[in-house]
């Protein structure tokens, strides 16, 4: 999770896109660089350790637009591919 706030934040599209979910990533998969990143709080964790196939991680994204300073609030499912952690999908709650 953590890595793929950080990619966004510096523009790393090919990080985004290797670990984003074959099965539910979009074509094309870019940073907005009109959205400036503030910030990132994991809220919650649940499962995803060495031994798990699959995680949750709920979290809060603080960013800037033209429009002020929001907050992106998600409950993440991430599952083991291959070794490496990808992100399957996601549900907004705020």
């Amino acid at each position: 999770m953590r890595s793929r706030y950080t990619a966004n934040v510096r523009g790393h599209e090919n990080h985004l896109f290797r670990t984003w979910h074959p099965a539910t990533r979009p074509a094309g998969v870019r940073p907005d660089p009109a959205i400036t990143w503030l910030g990132l709080e994991v809220v919650r964790t649940e499962a995803g350790g060495p031994e798990d196939a699959t995680g949750i991680v709920e979290f809060v994204a603080r960013f800037r637009t033209t429009d002020g300073d929001r907050a992106l609030r998600e409950t993440s499912r991430f599952e083991r591919r291959a070794g490496r952690w990808v992100y399957r999908d996601g549900v907004v709650t705020g």
